[in-house]
């Protein structure tokens, strides 16, 4: 199965009005810490995959207009953390960021990290966001607020190879229902923008 994507950067409080107006489900509020892993056999960088261990935990939905933010910026979580290790493979085209992804759940984070550990993969870097989730038709758009980024709007669902255009095509088209444009789309990842902002942090603390 592959995950059609379309990612933009975009501020929340004009799409969460244009989300109203089309009449989108608010599906669920998450905070998700991704850990990124490095392969001992191969450079994900080069061939352009990923290897991800994330740990989610729902959000409390009276932080999703500001209430209940602690004076950190952190907002308040409910139960316990669901852990899912995914393998994203390359993208498989320019028009959007169409990946082939397998994904489970794992019933011990600890236990997983140790078998990653064990077999040569070294935890590179970690992702923390905050997603609102909503449906639209047979999309989900998902309004994420990443720690040392800032905020975007990603479409996306899922597809078997042969419907990967169609399903970018309608992408394409609840992006421009909420107002975006397509054009404006990022298909570096979150992972990728973290990296390339630290390096440009590093260059101009290096240049004073």
């Amino acid at each position: 199965m592959y995950e059609v994507e379309v990612k933009v950067r975009a501020d929340h409080d004009g799409v969460r009005e244009r989300l109203a107006a089309i009449g989108a489900e608010r599906t669920a509020s998450v905070r998700q810490v991704d850990t990124y892993y490095d392969a001992p056999h191969r450079d994900f960088a080069e061939t352009d995959e990923a290897l991800r261990l994330r740990r989610e935990t729902v959000a409390d939905d009276s932080a999703a207009d500001g209430a209940g933010v602690s004076d950190d910026g952190r907002t308040p979580e409910t139960g316990d953390p669901e852990t899912r290790v995914t393998y994203k493979g390359p993208l498989v085209e320019a028009a959007s960021k169409t990946r082939e992804e397998f994904e489970t759940a794992v019933a011990d984070a600890a236990a997983t990290e140790g078998i990653l550990g064990g077999l040569g993969f070294e935890a590179a870097a970690t992702v923390e966001k905050r997603r609102d989730l909503h449906s639209v038709g047979d999309y989900t758009v998902t309004l994420d607020s990443v720690s040392g980024l800032g905020e975007f709007v990603e479409v996306e669902r899922e597809a078997t190879e042969s419907a990967v255009e169609a399903a970018r095509a309608g992408a394409y088209d609840v992006l421009a229902d909420l107002g975006l444009d397509p054009a404006d789309q990022i298909r570096t990842s979150y992972l990728g923008l973290l990296i390339a902002a630290d390096a440009d942090d590093e260059e101009r603390n290096a240049q004073r």
